[in-house]
């Protein structure tokens, strides 16, 4: 009923920059959370940021100051600007947004396909 569709991911030099983009499609009412997972070879995956649909923001630690969360309502797209990237952001990177679909009175959990970020020299 809903898909989400990544882009943005590739390799990057250590304090580069990449925008990541997710796009939601389908028979969407209202997009309640939009938020940004990462997961690194052999660790689990761990929320990066999230938005809500007031516009509340959260961010992990490690990417505070660095990375911004921000969305467009018209085209139910999510953004992550990631700066000053470091190696240890390398990780496969899944938007995840709550989505209420017309005639769904609680909504569920989609998930992106991921993308893949590499900060490397």
């Amino acid at each position: 009923q809903v898909q989400l569709v990544e882009s943005g991911g590739g390799l990057v030099q250590p304090g580069g920059s990449l925008r990541l983009s997710c796009a939601a499609s389908g028979s969407i009412f209202k997009i309640h959370a939009m938020g940004w997972y990462r997961q690194a070879p052999g660790k689990q995956r761990e929320l990066v940021a999230g938005i809500f649909s007031n516009g509340i923001t959260n961010y992990t630690d490690s990417v505070k100051g660095r990375f911004t969360i921000d969305r467009d309502p018209t085209k139910n797209t999510a953004y992550l600007q990631m700066n000053s990237l470091k190696p240890e952001d390398t990780a496969v990177y899944y938007c995840n947004f709550w989505v209420q679909v017309f005639g769904d009175y609680q909504g569920r959990a989609y998930w992106g396909q991921g993308t893949q970020v590499t900060v490397s020299s």
